[in-house]
């Protein structure tokens, strides 16, 4: 089973990409930022020390993690993402890991695709036979978030202040996969890279 990290700025169709991929190939695709989701619920490791960390401030009326509010706020404070980061990163890369060995002993998949937005930053790399880029001119970024999560230019402009530039992922990553233009394109990307059962 061959180990497949995928990174990119936000909004350039990292989760087209992964639809592509588990629906049209061998694999198993696993999403850090829906790991995240869950390392924050109630009654986790997580949440104990989101909330001895952070107060309950940003909680909402069940006691559950307000994640519009939190997101707000850490997006505008970079100490409070830091702070976020050093408690969700390390339960996510433990849960991945753990998966991929799950998946591995399964015997059933010739892929194992890990996506994560800051793949290099918690040195996902280390555990990747190969770690992918998914490209898309600025330009295309900015329509699909504004046209797929209304994100103003502000909310956008302060999400790609905090990831790494196209040249350090360009750099840094063993293939880029450029979906700027049609899903077919970005298909026939895919086919030529992998092989289809």
């Amino acid at each position: 089973m061959k180990v497949i990290g995928i990174t990119g700025g936000v909004g350039c169709g990292k989760s087209t990409v992964l639809d592509l991929v588990e629906k049209n190939f061998n694999a198993y695709v696993i999403k850090a930022d829906e790991v995240g989701r869950h390392v924050l619920d109630k009654e986790t490791k997580g949440y104990a020390q989101f909330v001895t960390l952070f107060g309950e401030a940003f909680l909402n009326g069940q006691g559950e993690v307000d994640r519009e509010k939190l997101a707000r706020e850490v997006f505008r404070n970079a100490g409070k993402l830091a702070v976020l980061n050093s408690i969700v990163h390390p339960l996510v890369k433990k849960y991945i890991v753990e998966e991929m060995a799950r998946v591995r002993c399964m015997g059933r998949y010739d892929y194992f695709f890990v996506e994560a937005a800051l793949l290099f930053e918690d040195h996902y790399e280390l555990f990747c036979d190969e770690v992918w880029y998914i490209y898309a001119d600025e330009v295309s970024r900015r329509a699909r978030l504004l046209d797929s999560r209304g994100y103003s230019d502000e909310k956008t402009d302060s999400i790609m202040r905090n990831q790494l530039s196209e040249e350090l992922f360009r750099k840094r990553c063993d293939y880029v996969l450029d979906n700027s233009g049609s899903v077919e394109e970005t298909f026939e990307q895919l086919k030529k890279k992998l092989v289809v059962d």
